[in-house]
């Protein structure tokens, strides 16, 4: 403890970290990024809404054509089309106002050649197993016998519930079948009011059902009330 003991200059003052070094350059870095962010993430939401701007006429015309195509594979190509809109829950021979009429709810009447009419075909939608599904659906309004079906919209399970869209045989089961109401059954039938569903697809085959009854208990009571009123 004697004349040993190290006598050196002070200390010098510790080195500020390396993290605090690089702490305003990490804050600049942060909020450029932000910016950067910020910037193209609005950019990204103006080319977006310009894009959807540019392509709903484009889109509105191939969800028209394709709700056209059903209608006509549903009634069996009629020669001509009739058209009725819903305001509110009537039926009427001109579009509600304000409305587009490739917007409004409508009822397609299929008239033969000799101007009889072939049956009525809606657009009807009710819960499936994964999403809604949405048929365009043919029927004659006078004895509730189907005329076809046509699967416009499904998010079911590949394989099995999308059958409904992709088994055309499934589809042929329901021509002439009566809905008042339809029911299924997992065997053969020959029972006009019930259709057999696909095995493995109760759930999906049964959605179908669904919305095939709904649109006949919706829409035949409103274009019998039209009729009524002297189809006005």
């Amino acid at each position: 403890m004697s004349g040993h003991s190290h006598h050196g200059a002070p200390p010098e003052p510790a080195a500020p970290s390396e993290q605090q070094d690089q702490t305003p350059a990490e804050g600049s870095s942060s909020a450029r990024l932000l910016f950067t962010l910020g910037f193209f993430g609005a950019l990204a939401g103006s080319l977006l809404a310009f894009t959807y701007q540019k392509t709903l006429p484009a889109i509105q015309k191939f969800a028209g054509e394709k709700v056209e195509v059903a209608v006509m594979e549903v009634l069996g190509a009629p020669p001509k089309l009739d058209t009725l809109y819903l305001i509110g829950d009537k039926l009427s021979r001109t579009p509600p106002a304000g409305v587009i009429p490739g917007d409004a709810i409508k009822l397609f009447i299929g008239i033969d050649a000799k101007g009889e009419r072939m049956g009525v075909a809606v657009e009807e939608v009710a819960p499936g197993f994964a999403s809604d599904v949405r048929l365009m659906v043919g029927f004659n309004p006078s004895t509730g016998a189907l005329t076809g079906f046509k699967v416009l919209s499904q998010t079911e399970t590949p394989g099995l519930g999308d059958k409904i869209e992709k088994d055309t045989a499934f589809a042929s089961r329901f021509t002439g079948k009566i809905a008042l109401p339809l029911k299924g059954t997992k065997s053969v039938t020959t029972d006009p009011s019930t259709v057999q569903t696909i095995t493995g697809a109760t759930i999906s085959s049964k959605a179908v059902i669904k919305v095939i009854n709904k649109a006949v208990e919706t829409w035949k009571p409103r274009l019998e009330a039209f009729e009524k009123e002297g189809g006005k």
